[in-house]
């Protein structure tokens, strides 16, 4: 491994860490005492520790490592590996920030209202943003996402859509209706936030791949990203040889995963990634064209 290898590799597991810190302590500063729910399993332990006694804190522990026992025998390990460590280290969080909350509260008092809602989403936004920018997750809901799309063959984004809707509205059951509007306010600019801490503003990245490995590629893009792709004819400047050019879009919070795995098959593959603000249609699990 190169210095820069070194370098980029302990800049991401630093960002990784510090987005999932920032989780943890938004988490216990903001939603807990506050009962502002985001769809997440956070919320759902939430809503338990509310309507049970149940402590919100032990059932993010518990749905954490059940979820990744869950994952790893239903998706493999590949595609539980990026969950692994931030299914453990953020109960960890959650447990060692409590303290820290508390000590905040004692000294910062925050009447707004409005006020506590805009920062919770922005500390949201931040959290999530770092922790998807470094292309990890921390497991538990996007677990889910993921048993939900392969299993009921429900695409990602509206499997996470449906779910945090569901748990929202719950919620203005358990809490009342004053908290759903803040908890669909923080959702909205927490989103926000989150894409644009990562690359640019588009919901979703098209990658344009070369490779002299293209089988194991396409193989690896509709095994573990669920996705089908384009291929496109082309010829070399150069030399005039033809060949094919690799097209595929995947989500915004994929693409560095993606880019990680095509460069693991193959170190030499020739890419170029744009920004993508609108995919209509496709096909998932299928080798018919993507777009």
């Amino acid at each position: 491994m190169t210095r820069e290898e070194v370098i980029k590799t302990i800049f991401r597991g630093l960002t990784f860490v510090l987005g999932t810190f920032l989780l943890g302590l938004t988490f216990n500063l903001f939603f807990k005492p506050y009962n502002l729910i985001v769809g997440s399993m956070s919320g759902v332990g939430l809503i338990l520790e509310k309507t049970t006694g149940f402590s919100a804190t032990l059932f993010i522990w518990i749905s954490s490592i059940v979820l990744l026992i869950i994952s790893y025998i239903l998706l493999g390990k590949q595609s539980t590996s990026n969950a692994v460590i931030g299914s453990i280290l953020y109960p960890i969080m959650v447990s060692t920030t409590a303290p820290i909350a508390s000590l905040i509260e004692r000294y910062v008092t925050i009447d707004e209202h409005l006020l506590i809602v805009a920062l919770a989403a922005i500390s949201y936004g931040i959290s999530n943003g770092m922790i998807y920018k470094v292309g990890f997750s921390t497991g538990g809901g996007d677990i889910l996402m993921q048993l939900l799309s392969k299993y009921l063959n429900v695409p990602t984004a509206s499997a996470n859509a449906l779910y945090s809707a569901i748990i929202v509205f719950l919620s203005g059951f358990v809490f009342g209706w004053t908290s759903f509007i803040y908890a669909v306010i923080i959702l909205i600019i927490s989103n926000i936030v989150i894409n644009k801490l990562l690359v640019g503003i588009s919901n979703s990245k098209v990658f344009f791949l070369k490779t002299e490995k293209a089988k194991e590629i396409k193989k690896m893009i509709n095994e573990e990203f669920a996705s089908g792709y384009t291929i496109l004819s082309t010829e070399s400047s150069f030399l005039k040889k033809h060949g094919e050019l690799i097209m595929v879009a995947v989500s915004t919070r994929k693409y560095y995963q993606l880019k990680n795995r095509i460069l693991d098959i193959d170190p030499e593959a020739f890419f170029v990634i744009n920004d993508c603000y609108e995919v209509n249609g496709g096909m998932r699990k299928s080798n018919i064209p993507f777009l």
